[in-house]
């Protein structure tokens, strides 16, 4: 969308929302619209060049194997670096101001990527924990420091238990939560990368539903001090919209309508139930990568900060042009090494948008 189908657009929607006629104005103000990109992107193993002796498994990922170079790190941070700076572009006319990340591994990965040169006029700052994850994985969030003020940042270890319901140690990764300033408004963001179904789907089912239980905790938690809450949960579930984890357990919607104060919208279900996805394996789509939103973002006054809009990013040189993976998501390795690609996962995204009050400057004194 261009800059100025965005304006037609904005005076389209204003008429929408039943903003007063022009004469109803005050002759120097006219309305416009501020838009934000919030998105979420799983980068595919971001490790440093660095083996850490505490990571289990540090033999058996890309530290581990000889094709993980300088030149492949360096070509790995340019390409992510390319597709943060360029979702929802053409809709706000600049990069994302908020944009959560998974499977990043510590906090020089994040600094070097912010630092790219698609980003570094940005100006990202970086909030990020050290987790457990036996991998060597983490979430972490960047964000403007000309737009965004963080109040508070903290992270909540998720405690699985086995089929006896005792205790075991913990090796997945935290939920990270954050408060800030966003448009003069308290926005509170959470990053998740639930566990995997690489054990198996039904066998590690138990082990998202309790992921969701701690984030429907701190989504509850959040609600206690601040009923009308604008929350915005982010992350790779590794579980669709569809799911009892997310449906059953974070009291999720497909839509907007008759939502309760404390119920969540997922504007990732409908576009799941119509077949679209941000991974594919064996010739199966998945949509594991979701932003949802509290209901207090989701209200049609938008004179405050609102939600307007959900997208997954994925443009042509994001997706594999040949061969039996046509169509797929081009990820950065496969079993012979680099790919030369980007991610195995599409980012996700939404827009947030505010209307504003300009004073015309030609009707001024």
């Amino acid at each position: 969308m261009t800059r100025l189908a965005f304006k037609i657009l904005v005076f389209i929607l204003a008429l929408s929302c039943g903003t007063p006629s022009k004469s109803s104005f005050p002759e120097k103000v006219k309305k416009e619209y501020k838009a934000h990109t919030i998105a979420f992107y799983n980068v595919e193993n971001l490790f440093d060049l660095e083996n850490d002796p505490n990571t289990v498994y540090h033999g058996s990922t890309l530290k581990g194997q000889s094709f993980y170079t300088e030149d492949v790190y360096n070509a790995k941070l340019k390409n992510l670096s390319k597709v943060i700076a360029a979702i929802g572009r053409d809709f706000t006319g600049t990069t994302p101001s908020i944009v959560g990340l998974a499977e990043v591994e510590n906090f020089n990965v994040i600094n070097d990527l912010v630092n790219q040169d698609a980003l570094i006029e940005s100006e990202y700052s970086i909030v990020h924990y050290d987790s457990p994850d036996l991998r060597g994985i983490d979430v972490g969030l960047i964000y403007k420091k000309s737009v965004f003020i963080p109040t508070s940042s903290n992270y909540h270890r998720l405690k699985l238990f086995d089929i006896e319901n005792i205790f075991r140690k913990t090796h997945t990764r935290d939920q990270l939560v954050v408060s800030g300033i966003l448009e003069e408004e308290l926005v509170y963001l959470i990053v998740h990368h639930w566990p995997s179904q690489s054990a198996g789907k039904r066998k590690s089912t138990s082990h998202r539903i309790k992921a969701g239980e701690l984030n429907r905790k701190i989504v509850d938690s959040i609600f206690t001090l601040d009923p009308n809450a604008k929350i915005i949960n982010m992350g790779d579930f590794n579980d669709d919209p569809i799911n009892p984890s997310i449906k059953e357990t974070l009291f999720t919607s497909g839509s907007s309508k008759d939502m309760k104060t404390t119920d969540m919208y997922n504007p990732m279900e409908p576009m799941f139930r119509k077949g679209l996805g941000t991974l594919a394996w064996r010739d199966s789509w998945s949509l594991f990568d979701q932003i949802m939103v509290s209901s207090e973002l989701v209200k049609k006054d938008f004179s405050s900060l609102r939600f307007y809009q959900a997208g997954i990013f994925n443009p042509p040189y994001l997706t594999i042009s040949y061969g039996k993976f046509k169509g797929y998501p081009y990820r950065s390795y496969s079993s012979e090494g680099w790919t030369g690609g980007y991610s195995d996962h599409f980012p996700v995204f939404i827009y947030l948008i505010k209307e504003r009050e300009i004073p015309n400057k030609k009707q001024l004194p």
